[in-house]
């Protein structure tokens, strides 16, 4: 049950979740996740966010809730600390989402 690898931190369980996705987006997300681009990141994750909550509307879906949570995590401590949790599940529960062998409890 206990592994003797060091736990990975939530940067490094956002990436493998990032490399899942379509060569595209990845490059989109990695942008929007760069420091500097704070001004683009906050207030497309506001849109995402509101995206989702209209998921009843062609196009849009559940799926940008939490595309806009990851965006706005970067820059907001409580949704860093919810998206934290989250990977951490995730890591515990659906391993194979993140690339990860599922055998790995």
């Amino acid at each position: 049950m206990t592994s003797s690898l060091p736990p990975r931190t939530d940067d490094e369980l956002m990436e493998l979740l990032i490399r899942r996705l379509p060569e595209k987006l990845q490059t989109v997300l990695n942008w929007l996740r760069e420091p500097s681009h704070k001004w683009v990141r906050i207030p497309a994750g506001v849109l995402f966010m509101l995206g989702g909550v209209l998921s009843i509307l062609p196009v849009l879906g559940l799926w940008m809730l939490p595309v806009g949570v990851m965006l706005l995590s970067q820059d907001i401590a409580l949704l860093r600390r919810l998206q934290g949790r989250v990977l951490r599940w995730v890591e515990r529960k659906h391993p194979d989402w993140l690339g990860l062998p599922a055998d790995n409890a």
